[in-house]
């Protein structure tokens, strides 16, 4: 009933491989996130003005990366835009799905951290001779990134995980692309992935770690 013969010198044997698709994903994810921040920032502003097109751009965007599967976000990435005869590598594409997936979750939350922001704070920086986008970004948009800051701490753990979903099209470079490659190699499906799960549980627990220590610092009054 169970004759499966657990091998962990094969997979351990491979770990370096592993590793090296672990900075991979750190390299997607962290590259993400810097996008996520600078187009959330955008469409958070876009929901600030009185312009219809742009707040109406702002709202799609949010509305589609919130309200569908990032699996869809990086496959219409790959294979959708491929109908209309773009095409993008595995890598990138994997990197615009996450990276619009994460655009539109922290616009939301510095929607949210907006509304805590006192809107007189503003005012007072306009007063001072600051224009409305000097005074927003002296003078709001540091208040809104540190009230955002665990949301984002969040929002880059979900990065480092949607990475996985990189394997369905094609890309291979990554944590579980590497596993996933190995694992047709070796047959030593539970040892490989066990590691691989091993390997996501300790890069997502020292981001979230290291955010808590910086909280403290960020958060002291």
């Amino acid at each position: 009933m169970f004759d499966y013969t657990f091998q962990w010198n094969q997979a351990l044997a491979r770990l370096p491989k592993m590793l090296d698709g672990a900075v991979i994903t750190m390299e997607i994810a962290i590259i993400s996130m810097l996008l996520g921040i600078l187009f959330a920032i955008i469409l958070t502003m876009f929901r600030q003005t009185n312009s219809r097109p742009l707040n109406a751009i702002a709202t799609a965007w949010i509305e589609i990366a919130r309200n569908t599967p990032a699996l869809f976000q990086i496959y219409m990435a790959h294979f959708g835009v491929a109908s209309f005869g773009i095409h993008f590598s595995p890598f990138t594409s994997l990197l615009i799905g996450i990276t619009f997936n994460n655009a539109g979750y922290l616009a939301e939350n510095f929607r949210g951290a907006l509304k805590a922001i006192p809107e007189t704070q503003a005012r007072a920086g306009q007063s001072l001779g600051m224009s409305p986008a000097q005074s927003f970004r002296y003078i709001v948009m540091p208040q809104m990134l540190r009230i955002s800051f665990l949301p984002m701490t969040n929002q880059m753990v979900w990065a480092i995980l949607m990475t996985s979903l990189g394997v369905t099209v094609g890309m291979n470079s990554d944590l579980y692309g590497v596993t996933q490659d190995l694992n047709a190699l070796t047959f030593r499906t539970f040892e490989l992935f066990a590691i691989a799960g091993v390997i996501f549980y300790i890069i997502t627990k020292i981001i979230t770690l290291s955010a808590r220590l910086i909280a403290t610092r960020l958060f002291r009054y």
